[in-house]
């Protein structure tokens, strides 16, 4: 607003009755009075740290007392307590059920719970926590994969050094120690020198808005910093000696006795059908080990490829499902193209005109009260007229059905109340001494959990649903007596608080939209007939996004940028092991030339081999990259009672030409030095 501290600001204020007037908001109704106060502080209150769409409007406010005794208790809109209870949220339910029975009769109690707060805070930055875990795992994986690979090339070039040893009489246990204490000590100091970038970078954290009631700085979490050192030196280390056994040298003799090397079938079936003797010599170049010093870890380098295309494969799903996630309502339980919503209710000549307009596939009306579910507060959808038509999209069990009195409830509600699909729950509402105003309990059951929409209607300051928060239920399976009670008197304001419409498919959004400002035309129309509907009105509401969303979008390219650097990661870890391979046959390469090879034959070798170890890459690791990246998807949605349902980005077809591209490009440099290197100078040590 532009106001600082220190400031004088000009406060307006509207009795309750200024708010049913025609024209209340605009310069047509003037405040009733008129206060300049001084503006002495900026706080943060708990419920507005992370909020969703529904909870920004109204703000709060702290006002002295001095305030206060301006305005007549007449004027006031009801009063609010904050109460804190000494054994936290185990007496919840029973404070509630003890505030409701010292209400007057007819009067509506409404519960704000920090509890609920807290949890919306867990699951609104449960999506960037996830994610950095998915990446981190992602990233932890292949670093293990590609670390190992470039381990086992390192001890494959010390072969002849460990063969001198052994021949000087050292032992196995020598030999391998020798080819394994550099190892060691790059994985010792790697591992120290992550961990120190880990806590230079820690002030960074956290991310998105509960940065703004969080003081960063140094942190030095060594549960995770200690897991982390554990898992890359204890890892790598084992992997390493596994990897330095399996090369030593009498045990690569002693495999060459049982199981010696045998030629590539695939190499042998290309000479059998006709292929060109360089592409032969190209597939046993990338599937083949060789002999003596030019042999190369060829099943690692093709494990390499692999490892890096199924990486980017899955990050690619992972994040391309993150984006459908914030891109399409119908996941976080939008699933309708329009709501209607009215702080009373919607008029019964706007429900008929619903029921008319062509363009109009199916709707239902909702109610919005906060039931008591086993005892706990829980906002609910009550569906009007039946069973529901349009409504939040199920995720596990079914929707109601009309043989029975039945409930679906969102996944972070069962949680609360320690319940399962199947089971019975108790639902009320009020107290005996709120009647009419009151519900006596009444069994349901469970019947499917839903993923509900961050959603309010008549009561902004009542809880409201939000993705895994809040119940489904039809007010047919309500008592009778109940339903009679919270039927307004006036026929115009006897309606659902809340309208979900599904259009036809081939409705455009701008046509869509002209409906239903159509229906709002025919619902004002009403109201401006009946005196006791002054001021009230419905509105079109824009697609309501939950705090989880909200937070995902302040959180910027993050996942992108994570991404990204697992990719490029990848990248070049193949391209170092290409270059590698391709540096390690050179001697192959010289002898080539040397028997009549050009050197437009020796890169026509090289094409094919990179070209096979990319093709390797590509046919298994885009499959099970996708599979993985869906699998981790999944498991977030549901982990944030999002709707599992993954996307596979096309792009992954870039990354398929993309691996065959890069790697004859890394593979051109070397080979094109080797092929110009005179062949004399490569085999004088022969």
């Amino acid at each position: 607003m532009g106001v600082h501290v220190g400031e004088v600001v000009p406060i307006g204020l509207y009795t309750v009755q200024q708010g049913s007037l025609p024209g209340f908001g605009t310069p047509r109704v003037p405040p009733a009075l008129r206060v300049d106060m001084t503006l002495v502080g900026v706080v943060e209150f708990n419920n507005q740290v992370i909020e969703d769409d529904t909870d920004r409007l109204p703000t709060n406010v702290v006002y002295t007392p001095a305030f206060t005794r301006l305005v007549p208790d007449a004027d006031t809109q009801g009063t609010w307590y904050g109460i804190q209870l000494v054994r936290g949220d185990q007496d919840i339910a029973s404070v509630e059920q003890a505030l409701l029975r010292v209400l007057p009769r007819g009067a509506a109690g409404l519960f704000n719970l920090t509890t609920i707060t807290e949890a919306k805070v867990e699951r609104a930055v449960k999506p960037e926590s996830i994610a950095l875990a998915m990446f981190g795992l992602i990233a932890a994986c292949a670093v293990v994969g590609i670390a190992l690979s470039v381990i086992a090339r390192q001890l494959r070039s010390t072969d002849e050094e460990r063969q001198v040893l052994r021949a000087m009489g050292a032992s196995p246990a020598a030999a391998l120690a020798d080819g394994l204490l550099g190892i060691v000590v790059a994985i010792a100091a790697g591992s120290l020198v992550a961990c120190g970038v880990a806590v230079a970078l820690s002030p960074l954290s956290p991310l998105g808005p509960i940065r703004s009631v969080y003081q960063p700085g140094i942190a030095f979490d060594w549960t995770v910093l200690g897991g982390g050192l554990l898992w890359l030196m204890g890892g790598l280390v084992l992997g390493a000696i596994v990897v330095g056994l399996r090369a030593a040298p009498q045990r690569v003799a002693r495999r060459s006795r049982l199981a010696p090397a045998r030629p590539s079938k695939v190499a042998q079936v290309a000479a059998a059908i006709g292929l060109p003797l360089p592409g032969v010599i190209g597939l046993q170049f990338a599937l083949e080990p060789g002999a003596g010093r030019t042999t190369v870890p060829a099943r690692w380098v093709l494990a390499g490829a692999v490892v890096a295309v199924t990486l980017v494969t899955a990050t690619l799903t992972f994040s391309s499902s993150l984006n459908a996630l914030v891109t399409h309502p119908k996941l976080y339980g939008w699933n309708w193209d329009y709501a209607l919503q009215s702080e009373d209710d919607i008029p019964p000549q706007a429900l008929a005109a619903l029921d008319h307009d062509p363009d109009v596939a199916a709707w239902s009306g909702y109610g919005d009260p906060d039931l008591q579910i086993d005892g706990q507060t829980v906002p609910a959808l009550t569906a009007q007229a039946g069973l529901p038509t349009v409504g939040p999209p199920i995720v596990a069990g079914h929707g109601l059905d009309p043989s029975k009195p039945q409930v679906v409830l969102g996944a972070a509600t069962l949680a609360l109340l320690h319940t399962h699909i199947g089971a019975w729950v108790t639902i009320s509402y009020g107290s005996l001494n709120t009647a009419p105003l009151y519900l006596p309990p009444t069994p349901a059951k469970v019947v499917g959990t839903a993923t509900f929409p961050a959603i309010a209607g008549s009561s902004t300051f009542a809880e409201h649903t939000s993705m895994g928060t809040g119940a489904l239920l039809a007010d047919r399976d309500l008592p009778a007596a109940f339903l009679r009670a919270t039927q307004a008197p006036d026929p115009t304001l006897d309606g659902p608080s809340l309208v979900f419409v599904r259009v036809h498919a081939n409705v455009s959004p701008s046509e869509g939209l002209k409906n239903m400002n159509r229906i709002i035309a025919v619902a004002t129309k009403a109201f401006a007939r009946d005196p006791s509907a002054a001021g009230d009105s419905v509105v079109v509401l824009p697609v309501q996004r939950p705090a989880e969303i909200v937070n995902y979008q302040s959180t910027g390219d993050t996942p992108v940028v994570l991404a990204s650097g697992l990719a490029v990661g990848a990248v070049i870890a193949l391209a170092v092991a290409l270059v590698a391979t391709v540096r390690k046959r050179r001697q192959d390469l010289a002898l080539l030339k040397t028997l009549g090879f050009t050197r437009r034959q020796l890169a026509i070798t090289l094409v094919w081999q990179a070209t096979v170890t990319a093709l390797v890459g590509i046919v298994i690791g885009v499959p099970v990259g996708i599979a993985a990246g869906r699998q981790l998807w999944i498991i977030f949605a549901r982990s944030i009672d999002a709707v599992p349902e993954p996307w596979v980005p096309l792009s992954i077809i870039l990354v398929a030409a993309g691996a065959l591209v890069l790697a004859n490009l890394v593979a051109a440099i070397p080979g094109r030095v080797a092929a110009s290197t005179p062949a004399a100078v490569i085999l004088r040590g022969d």
